[in-house]
């Protein structure tokens, strides 16, 4: 297993989770086996979104005994009502369950409290400006929480969340699918087929998406990935909107390529698909590699845009093509340098200046990026 920095918390993170959907309908002992599963593969970042009684105690006894093992995402507005789980506003409610949350899980804190689903303009202004970020913060200030996270499958939100200053994880989406298409306060479209039939869905990544991956990189925000394989329909090729299947393994390559990702939440709902996802660090790149597959798919083929899969290089000179074309990309996301990314790409052993235009990397790239046009431009970035 490999392991990443949570963005600015700095706490280390294996780069597969586990999602707790794998949890639902199930028993006690079909629970803990999967969590033996997943700590013995190296897993050690949970999402506990839950608010079902029986999920919650079930974490609460995994932990028991070894809390330093878990590093736990847990939702705050999600609440057990009547037997049905609930997204809720309602501060007596919010409360109410989140006390309920530390007493089944027999935890004094979480690592992330992480504000629940926020996809509507109304909404983010609700909570944002309202009585549940101050909870929030009443939770970090008594150590009950250590950091403060929002999920959401909104580019649009997900931005004014990481200029708040109140956020260090974002929750998001992420999938090539779901990175073509614009910001939508429906997270149900992001699923429909006719969706991607719009005049406005894209063959690369989408501008505010891009825009939200240059910002959580400059900033330090870490993004935790959810819905990689977009609710199972990419691994389908009649479900997929590309018309192919993907497989599990480039599925998770493509989410942790992306800027600002420290760990991708498989959504394993049995302990062979978690192996199987938690073994992606030890496949062989061909295994993982999407670029042949999407830059050839018969519906909405990526291209003209670098996908940083590689397979431009070994450079003539020595440039690591994909990164100079990453830290740009970063830039022009935001309209502007930030120092982090300056720094990153002043600390390249060979920079986008020393291309000599031989045009080799372009007849090996994929996604027929004009690569020589795109390290001009990033010496315009970088040297302005």
């Amino acid at each position: 297993m490999n392991y990443r920095v949570l963005g600015r918390t700095g706490i280390k993170v294996s780069e597969i989770g586990l999602g707790s959907e794998a949890f639902v309908g199930k028993d006690d002992a079909y629970a803990q086996a999967l969590f033996e599963t997943a700590l013995k593969a190296g897993i050690n970042y949970f999402d506990l979104y839950n608010p079902e009684p029986y999920i919650r105690d079930s974490f609460g006894k995994a932990m028991e005994g070894r809390r330093e093992q878990f590093i736990i995402q847990a939702h705050l507005c999600s609440a057990w009502i009547e037997g049905q789980y609930q997204r809720t506003r309602d501060m007596e409610t919010v409360k109410s369950a989140y006390d309920d949350l530390f007493r089944r899980l027999k935890t004094e804190y979480v690592d992330l409290g992480m504000i629940h689903y926020v996809d509507e303009q109304k909404d983010f202004d609700r909570v944002f400006q309202g009585p549940v970020i101050a909870y929030a913060r009443e939770l970090k200030a008594a150590g009950k929480i250590r950091h403060i996270g929002m999920s959401t499958h909104n580019p649009r939100i997900a931005i004014q969340a990481a200029k708040s200053g109140e956020i260090d994880v974002i929750m998001f989406s992420i999938n090539p699918a779901y990175d073509i298409l614009p910001p939508n306060e429906d997270v149900n479209t992001l699923f429909e087929k006719s969706t991607y039939q719009g005049a406005d869905v894209l063959s690369s990544t989408d501008p505010e998406r891009l825009a939200l991956y240059s910002l959580c990189e400059s900033e330090k925000i870490a993004l935790t990935v959810m819905k990689p394989y977009g609710g199972g329909a990419l691994l389908d090729a009649g479900e997929s909107p590309f018309g192919v299947a993907m497989t599990a393994a480039q599925c998770l390559h493509y989410c942790l390529t992306r800027p600002a990702v420290a760990c991708v939440l498989a959504g394993a709902r049995t302990k062979e698909e978690l192996l199987e996802a938690a073994a992606y660090s030890e496949l062989p790149d061909e295994k993982k590699d999407f670029a042949a597959l999407l830059s050839q798919t018969p519906a909405h083929r990526f291209k003209d845009k670098c996908m940083y899969c590689g397979h431009c290089a070994p450079c003539t000179v020595g440039i690591d093509i994909a990164t100079v074309n990453k830290f740009a990309d970063l830039c022009a996301a935001q309209h502007m340098v930030p120092e982090t990314v300056r720094e990153h790409y002043n600390a390249l052993k060979v920079k986008a200046d020393a291309c000599i235009q031989c045009g080799a990397c372009e007849k090996r790239c994929p996604f027929d990026v004009k690569i020589i046009e795109h390290m001009q431009k990033a010496r315009e970035i970088f040297n302005a």
